[in-house]
């Protein structure tokens, strides 16, 4: 009955966007192109679409389908090919073309060195796993961990601190928290979705709130003042971005209270009573978790520990080598934070995931861990875990191509927001609304951010309202990030996923009650944050907020699953004593 109602119900929305599709083609067939302002030049758009709500449409066609389907693929590809027709107006070969081409299509953003660059460290990185696996090291982790960590609570903070450490760049943390933890959390019968929200929880929340970082360089980069540097003001924005920063107290709360909720709590329920750490019978990347020991001798912690160090170094490395440290010509010269800010993420993590994959082969040679034909065995295997990934993160790239670069949906909101400073004190809650719809439909925070930025900067005159325009900044950050945190097509939670080896919807669907709650008092927070503008009072303020949220949840859902809570209770205290 349910797979019923999910087809007629994903057969009446694909039903409602073809008449909205035909109407929308009859309402702008005569309609001329139009001309926009985009970063204080003319540009004439190529389709009547551009700059108007209409931009939004790809995405939202893609979410809607994906959350009735809980189908990823088939929903980002209809949403690529509901942009490529409006960006074509319609015309059927040009549609084709336009989905597949060089300008906003599949190829252009496989183009991209930056995208691409991804996508070489997301092999790399998969390789290492499997070459970890093969050497022994996640077998000897998780050995190592079953005598170490003796809590699920334990558990759950060393991930959140492993999350925090790697805080350079959101991509590299999902991976590589994931390529850790799976056995730790495994052995606690921590549930993959759970394993995945402290993943995503701790990627971009904690990449936004650090100085150096990707991000920062990022969103130093989109903030262009005379008033203001954009590495400063990014630090200022840190103790007012209440979502990110709540989103870690809630971890901590959780993991020290064992609170779940929502979709979340059936996850963890099956996972230390039922031994089901999927509870659905999806499973994406089946059989990569069956560690094994090495060829020959006793593997030890090392054996993953080393490999995932030097890739954070050599990582850290290449990211201010692309940005110009090395370089006695840059300005950035010996400039730690100047190069960060520079830096060419993409090619630098590709970079350096290659040389942390080299050493990682060699390590295990000099070991004897592994034979050379063993270790090649990893290559395609590596790949293939990673297949889904970057397929997903494909889709997403050219949806977001679609909507922010060939259809301008920042004129869009940029118009949408005209006039809206004189809501004055409230503003910064209503651009944490906007950010979060924005991240929420494009599935990309950096984009968000850098479409609030400019208006935000430019809304708040910094030399007469400094505190309001800080704010303001950090609104914009933190309903980006949780509007990425939230979307099915954000590539950062594609990328929790394939960490956590979790199904994509599963994740998506069991995070969203969490990031809801961590949002609702953010933006209550915002709220006072406008009226009273002291920071560390704020601060305070938020946190008794998100702690007494949390408290109010406990006791609710205590009191209508009690039995469940007993029953898992019990699993824990027996797991506890074996």
């Amino acid at each position: 009955m349910e797979k019923k109602r999910t087809k007629i119900a994903y057969f009446t929305a694909v039903g409602v966007f073809l008449v909205l599709l035909v109407v929308l083609g009859l309402t702008y067939r005569e309609t001329p192109l139009p001309t926009l302002e985009v970063e204080g030049e003319l540009v004439l758009a190529d389709t009547p679409f551009a700059g108007t709500f209409w931009s939004l449409l790809p995405p939202i066609v893609a979410i809607v389908l994906a959350l009735i389907s809980k189908e990823v693929y088939s929903s980002l590809f209809l949403g690529c090919l509901v942009g490529a027709l409006l960006y074509a107006q319609f015309a059927p070969w040009d549609t084709i073309v336009a989905l597949v081409g060089a300008d906003y299509g599949i190829v252009s953003v496989l183009a991209d060195s930056g995208n691409m660059g991804i996508i070489v460290f997301l092999v790399t990185l998969g390789i290492m796993v499997d070459l970890m696996n093969k050497g022994g090291g996640s077998e000897a982790f998780g050995r190592w961990a079953s005598r170490t960590v003796k809590t699920r609570c334990a558990a759950q903070l060393l991930t959140m601190l492993l999350g925090v450490l790697i805080f350079i760049d959101d991509y590299f943390n999902c991976l590589t928290v994931g390529a850790v933890m799976r056995p730790v959390t495994e052995s606690h019968k921590i549930s993959r979705a759970k394993l995945a929200y402290l993943i995503d929880a701790t990627a971009a929340p904690v990449c936004m709130i650090a100085p150096v970082s990707s991000w920062a360089a990022a969103v130093s980069g989109y903030v262009q003042s005379d008033a203001v540097n954009g590495i400063e003001m990014f630090i200022k924005q840190i103790p007012w971005n209440y979502y990110c920063l709540l989103t870690l107290v809630m971890i901590v709360v959780l993991s020290v209270l064992n609170i779940d909720y929502g979709s979340m709590l059936t996850h963890e329920y099956n996972a230390q009573v039922k031994d089901d750490l999927f509870t659905t019978p999806e499973r994406p990347f089946e059989g990569a978790d069956d560690y094994e020991k090495p060829a020959r001798g006793r593997s030890s912690v090392l054996d993953l520990l080393l490999p995932v160090v030097v890739l954070i170094v050599v990582c850290i490395v290449s990211l201010i080598w692309s940005g110009g440290y090395y370089d006695g010509e840059s300005e950035y010269f010996h400039d730690f934070v100047g190069a960060f800010s520079n830096s060419s993420s993409g090619m630098a993590l590709a970079l350096g995931g290659l040389m942390g994959m080299l050493f990682t082969v060699v390590y295990f040679w000099l070991r004897g861990a592994i034979s050379f034909e063993k270790s090649m065995e990893s290559v395609p295997q590596g790949f293939i875990q990673m297949i889904a990934p970057i397929l997903i993160l494909t889709f997403a790239w050219t949806l977001c191509s679609f909507t922010r670069f060939g259809m301008y949906s920042a004129v869009f909101v940029k118009n949408a927001m005209a006039g809206a400073g004189d809501l004055k004190v409230f503003l910064p809650a209503v651009i944490f609304l906007i950010g979060c719809a924005i991240g929420f439909a494009t599935g990309t925070s950096w984009g968000t951010i850098g479409i609030m930025a400019p208006i935000v900067v430019s809304v708040f005159n910094y030399d007469v309202e400094p505190v309001l325009c800080t704010i303001g900044l950090a609104a914009a950050c933190s309903g980006g990030v949780m509007g990425d945190h939230c979307s099915p097509i954000s590539d950062t939670t594609i990328m929790a996923s394939a960490g956590a080896h979790c199904f994509h919807l599963n994740h998506v669907f069991t995070q969203l009650p969490y990031a809801l709650t961590a949002s609702g008092v953010a933006f209550v927070s915002f709220i006072i944050a406008g009226l009273v503008q002291s920071v560390w009072l704020c601060l305070a303020i938020a946190v008794a907020l998100m702690i007494g949220t949390l408290l109010v949840i406990r006791a609710i859902v205590s009191r209508r699953h009690a039995g469940i809570f007993q029953e898992m209770a019990q699993a824990s205290q027996e797991l506890l004593h074996r």
